[in-house]
């Protein structure tokens, strides 16, 4: 599994870096956990707004910060 948060840095950013680390913890699943911060990247993927966060490919949410249980459940737990 391959998850990509996206964002440039902001505070909002960075407790979406932690909310996943935290479910992924929680859940026990593998994955590969990718930190995207180049705008160019950001928008060839069509995410307009920051914090994002993709799992395999597809954007789950984008302009929020999930909770960690939102994102347990994003990862099928």
């Amino acid at each position: 599994m391959k998850i990509e948060v996206f964002g440039t840095g902001c505070a909002k950013c960075h407790q979406l870096e932690k909310h996943v680390a935290e479910a992924v913890r929680e859940t026990g699943v593998t994955a590969e956990v990718v930190k995207v911060d180049d705008i160019a990247q950001i928008m060839n993927r069509g995410i307009i707004f920051t914090p994002a966060l993709a799992i395999d490919g597809e954007t789950k949410v984008s302009g929020r910060v999930p909770s960690v249980k939102e994102i347990k459940q994003f990862l099928g737990t």
